[in-house]
């Protein structure tokens, strides 16, 4: 049973601090969790991809030239 720990706890095998999961049988778990030394952990965290973003999409607007010729844009004066 997966247990996350609530106090440091240390023995031959393992030395915990609080915060840190790990599995114990099951009779050793609820004993530490009715103890107040750990609580239960619902499900396992699994790591998951990531979904890519959906490529940009432009629409091509009436092929109209948006490049002006030297001199003869909107912001060309003459002096």
């Amino acid at each position: 049973m997966l247990i996350k720990m609530t106090v440091g706890l240390s023995g031959v095998e393992y030395s915990l601090n609080p915060g840190d999961e790990r599995d114990f049988p099951q009779d050793e778990a609820i004993r530490l969790i009715e103890a107040g030394y750990a609580a239960p952990v619902a499900e396992r965290k699994v790591e998951k991809a990531v979904k890519a973003p959906a490529p940009e999409r432009r629409v091509k607007r009436g092929g109209k030239n948006v490049v002006s010729a030297n001199g003869n844009g909107p912001g060309d004066r003459a002096h």
